[in-house]
């Protein structure tokens, strides 16, 4: 008798900064995902692929959904909203400090959804949850039961499950029913496939991951990462990359006094990569000004943010 293989497409959606980059990174095992402290680290659609001998999952995480201001967020929700149209199951992530209601038009979209959702409920493990204003304190347990009580009125046909992506609480639990609700299907791609990005795409991630964490304000949003030359074999990778940004302050700001910012992410980049190919890396990073590409379309199908 031939064993039924499973396959299908299993898409991650939520606001910004619930944990959903975190909650990928668990389940494909690997650091596929940018995963920071800052709000909107994820720009594009991000597939980790996990394989067994008869299932193939593919995840897709994606930028959190907000109200766009500048061409950049309107392609960074487009990727969003096309993660509703092809999933097998839906994982829609909120968190125990946001609003439910928030990004009640995106919302209205998933209710309509005729697929699986799962609703995951991250980060129980801080559990900051407030009563009601004038309510009675509450314990973590009540506080817990009547947000599930909101989400499922909200949701009324999702399953919902309490998580801590970072502490990988459930994540065994959510692995079990998406593979109980996977329909039956031949893989998708290769069974050693572990993402659909090419390497140059996690060089740029990479990167752009220290900026997020080495830079203040304004400066990582405004930052682009382009790897021009990526030279790769037996033992080591020669990578050139170019930092853009909007402003020739900004650039002032990427270099720092002597270079010693610059050095700093160059520093940091080229540790994280080397771990991540586990080969010896010479990274030369230089910065360019592109002014105002957040709000050009044409800059944007340069760097990859056009969704179709």
């Amino acid at each position: 008798m031939t064993k039924v293989h499973k396959a299908g497409f299993v898409n991650i959606v939520g606001n910004p900064n619930v944990g959903k980059s975190t909650l990928m990174n668990q389940l494909v095992g690997e650091r596929i995902s940018i995963a920071t402290f800052k709000a909107q680290t994820t720009r594009h659609r991000i597939m980790g692929i996990v394989n067994t001998p008869d299932m193939q999952i593919v995840f897709s995480d994606t930028p959190g959904v907000l109200k766009p201001n500048y061409k950049l967020q309107e392609s960074m929700l487009a990727f969003s909203e096309s993660a509703l149209q092809d999933a097998d199951i839906l994982l829609y992530v909120t968190d125990v400090v946001e609003n439910p209601e928030k990004n009640m038009d995106f919302l209205e979209k998933v209710q309509k959804m005729q697929i699986p959702v799962i609703l995951l409920i991250n980060k129980i493990d801080i559990a900051p949850l407030t009563p009601p204003e004038g309510g009675k304190p509450e314990s973590p347990t009540e506080a817990l039961g009547r947000l599930v009580e909101k989400w499922h009125s909200l949701l009324p046909n999702a399953e919902i499950l309490p998580i801590s992506a970072k502490n990988k609480f459930g994540v065994d639990m959510l692995l079990k029913r998406i593979q109980e609700l996977l329909p039956e299907s031949p893989a998708f791609f290769d069974k050693d496939q572990l993402t659909d990005k090419p390497a140059r795409f996690f060089v740029s991630e990479i990167i752009r991951e220290k900026i997020l964490l080495y830079y203040d304000k304004e400066i990582p949003y405004s930052v682009e990462v382009v790897v021009e030359r990526f030279k790769e074999d037996d033992r080591q990778i020669h990578i050139n990359a170019v930092i853009y940004v909007e402003r020739d302050s900004q650039k002032g700001i990427i270099i720092g006094h002597q270079g010693v910012a610059l050095k700093k992410v160059s520093t940091e980049a080229r540790k994280t990569l080397e771990k991540f190919f586990d080969k010896h890396i010479y990274l030369e990073i230089f910065v360019k000004v592109d002014k105002d590409w957040r709000s050009s379309k044409k800059e944007l199908d340069n760097f990859g943010y056009n969704p179709e």
